[in-house]
């Protein structure tokens, strides 16, 4: 999988975790979250990982480069997802087809669940290919929206969703796949005209739609590797679903 790189967002601040450490360098199983992620992701492209820091970027650097050699984007100001794969994109060698975007703060994301993933995005020449789950209460979770055909057409927030929308049960995980080019081309036209003032990566959805490429969902069926961290709770729960699993997820 040499024409493959990966991206990992790790800039942000993780307030609602109320510590002064970075989120991702908060420990699960004695191991930072990033380089639990990191792990995962090295079958994928041992030699094109790029770790977007931010938020205490030194103290994130040094712990990544303990045990990995893996390339760093800094992004200066904090201004979401879609802005994090942006400032990471430049640094991308030339011999790139595919960019796999992973989350910092989801820890037990299983190495195979990633292979399967460009797998499928690879054999079906799809542009943008997202990671989604299964689960029984999707309150608060992104929605995925698909039409009779599977193609993905929206991601909604729940904020957004009709009520209609709001029994889907099936949820981005934050996890995507994209063909290099599409990326390329459509990160500059994503916008930041939310409430949070922020880029959103799913916004590239609706680009995707716009421009009527090809798109995929890959559906995990299990939902708990998708966990993301935002809360110390969230944290505590995780490391109780590690211990019950040993990492089969390596």
């Amino acid at each position: 999988m040499n024409n493959i790189a990966v991206i990992i967002l790790a800039a942000g601040k993780g307030s609602r975790m109320k510590s002064d450490l970075a989120k991702v360098l908060h420990k699960v199983a004695g191991e930072s979250m990033v380089n639990h992620v990191i792990e995962a992701a090295l079958d994928v492209s041992s030699g094109h990982i790029h770790v977007v820091v931010g938020h205490q970027a030194e103290k994130v650097q040094k712990e990544v480069q303990n045990k990995y050699n893996v390339q760093f984007a800094f992004q200066k100001a904090l201004m979401g997802t879609g802005d994090a794969v942006k400032v990471a994109l430049p640094g991308i060698d030339p011999c790139i087809q595919h960019i796999l975007v992973l989350c910092g703060d989801v820890p037990l994301i299983k190495r195979q669940t990633l292979l399967d993933l460009v797998s499928a995005h690879r054999n079906l020449v799809a542009d943008l290919t997202v990671l989604a789950a299964k689960i029984k209460n999707p309150t608060g979770y992104g929605r995925i929206i698909q039409g009779d055909d599977g193609q993905l057409l929206a991601i909604r927030e729940e904020a957004d969703a009709t009520d209609l929308e709001k029994q889907i049960n099936i949820v981005n995980s934050g996890i995507f796949c994209f063909e290099k080019r599409f990326l390329e081309s459509g990160i500059g036209r994503i916008k930041n005209n939310n409430s949070q003032g922020e880029y959103y990566l799913t916004d590239l959805v609706e680009v995707a739609v716009q421009d009527r490429v090809k798109t995929f969902v890959k559906i995990i069926d299990d939902a708990e590797e998708v966990i993301g961290v935002n809360t110390i709770e969230q944290l505590n729960r995780i490391n109780t679903l590690f211990h019950k699993s040993p990492k089969e997820l390596s």
